[in-house]
């Protein structure tokens, strides 16, 4: 007999958080998170996502044995302010016993239904800079720590209950070594001149910080017209500074100002920690931390996280100044392989970005959707 029961305790929500550890424990290719970390982004008071949003966490049982958990998220802001009527789900996993997936997915069409939405989406998180996205083709390269991941049979028990395809996206890998980097040069050095803007570049972490203001205003601005914009709060904002800094070489942050000093485009790129977080099973303590320092130093991979660039200056051959910055940084730092996080498959805008790069997609995950 397969029971659910709500997350209401501390105990639950280690239960919860844990239950995914269990699951993969065999699998090469997932990367667990810092449970610690996981707790806190789940927990009302310490992210401030949940200010604007609601979310239920459910375990399922069979005989007393954790098979499945799901989170039923609604975020008021799209709902009241953008009235897109969408019941999301995320932290969604589980065994391969279809009856315990249905079970879960019919308690968020319940909560769903509570508040007289109109659909459910997932899996995806509480925001844009939430993992999202259940893994569809690429199950055996390694996650990151930007990602879920998950087993195949997922999509067939989606598919069974009826969800559908709502957004795909694409993740892909380009060997750095190969980049036409003489290309960018010409480019930046037309764009620089013709604009009249300058790249800033970062040895230390304190240096970033008076500018992250700036950078979240932009990419409000800049990602705003995607299908899955909901706008980063400003409490949202001081969150994520702190928990990311500490994850952020200095040197893989990168700025772009016009004349004016004001910012016109940013590029976050993240050292990969997927080995680090797999040796630290979870825990910063004893050594995780230091396990997740060396990555940070010496990660041969880098992740590129996000590019924002303001709407009036995109099409312009701004990326070219930041990706000749970023040359001359992860040149240094005998990086060889760079891999894209997800992007949606059809922005074809960002996909002309990356033309000249010879990207081999490497992964494919959807959100999948269902009229309730």
């Amino acid at each position: 007999m397969i029971t659910l029961k709500k997350v209401q305790t501390k105990k639950d929500l280690k239960t919860f958080v844990t239950f995914p550890f269990t699951l993969y424990k065999d699998s090469e290719y997932w990367v667990p998170p810092i449970i610690s970390d996981e707790m806190a982004t789940l927990t009302k008071g310490k992210n401030p996502a949940l200010e604007h949003a609601d979310a239920q966490l459910f375990l399922a049982y069979k005989n007393k044995t954790v098979v499945g958990r799901v989170a039923a998220v609604v975020n008021w802001t799209e709902v009241n302010e953008q009235q897109i009527k969408k019941m999301r789900f995320g932290w969604f996993d589980v065994i391969d016993d279809y009856a315990v997936s249905e079970m879960l997915l019919n308690k968020v069409i319940e909560i769903g239904k509570s508040h007289n939405l109109e659909y459910i989406e997932g899996p995806v998180g509480f925001s844009n800079l939430d993992k999202n996205g259940a893994l569809t083709e690429g199950f055996n390269h390694i996650g990151t720590m930007a990602t879920w991941y998950n087993h195949p049979y997922y999509i067939a028990h989606f598919e069974k209950f009826g969800l559908e395809t709502e957004k795909e996206y694409i993740e892909s890998k380009f060997d750095f070594r190969t980049v036409p980097v003489e290309r960018f040069k010409r480019v930046n050095s037309l764009i620089t001149k013709r604009y009249n803007l300058k790249p800033l570049s970062f040895t230390n972490s304190k240096d970033i910080i008076p500018h992250l203001d700036a950078m979240f205003e932009l990419f409000n601005n800049s990602y705003s017209k995607l299908s899955t914009f909901v706008p980063i709060s400003n409490k949202q904002q001081e969150y994520l500074k702190k928990k990311f800094i500490s994850f952020i070489n200095p040197e893989y942050i990168k700025f772009v100002f016009d004349k004016n000093n004001k910012m016109i485009a940013f590029a976050i790129v993240l050292p990969s920690f997927s080995k680090a977080l797999q040796e630290a099973k979870g825990k910063l303590f004893p050594f995780g931390f230091l396990k997740l320092l060396k990555a940070k130093k010496n990660s041969k991979t880098a992740l590129f996280y996000l590019i924002g660039v303001e709407p009036h200056y995109q099409n312009k051959g701004v990326t070219a100044i930041i990706f000749e910055e970023f040359h001359k940084s992860l040149s240094k730092n005998g990086i060889h392989t760079c891999i894209r996080l997800p992007e949606l498959a059809d922005n074809y805008a960002s996909h002309q970005i990356w033309k000249d790069f010879n990207c081999e997609i490497i992964k494919r995950r959807k959100t999948f959707k269902k009229t309730i």
